[in-house]
């Protein structure tokens, strides 16, 4: 799952589909039609999607991919988180969720961690039970 603002991104440096070996879909309003035939544009709800996509069966995990505003809409529905911390700072930059996220503090566990000899960091942490 991606936003739009992010698939654009690709879009820019000539890359279609960044992702050929996963089922693609680009949540968007604006997007009609698609670049490349197997990257899916979603109009519909994400949160919707994201419950839609849970409960097929499938047992595959869900990757959400760049996009504040589309975390932000997910919220709710993100079960691990795996932040990747980079040895560069810009000073400025774009918040892991936006705007559209509500205020609701959530407890995350520390269950993996991956340092790079480049010094980038993976951090993965899985939401605590309610």
């Amino acid at each position: 799952m991606e936003g739009r603002k992010s698939y654009e991104v690709g879009l820019a440096a000539g890359v279609a589909n960044a992702y050929p070996h996963l089922r693609h879909l680009v949540f968007s309003g604006t997007l009609t039609q698609s670049p490349d035939p197997d990257v899916e544009i979603v109009a519909d709800d994400p949160v919707a999607t994201a419950r839609k996509l849970k409960e097929d069966g499938s047992g595959k995990d869900i990757w959400l991919v760049g996009g504040a505003e589309l975390a932000g809409a997910l919220y709710s529905e993100i079960d691990r988180l795996i932040v990747k911390l980079s040895p560069l700072t810009i000073g400025t930059g774009i918040p892991l969720f936006g705007r559209s996220a509500a205020f609701s503090p959530e407890s995350w566990n520390l269950t993996d961690h991956t340092v790079l000899p480049s010094g980038a960091t993976f951090l993965t942490f899985d939401r605590r039970p309610r």
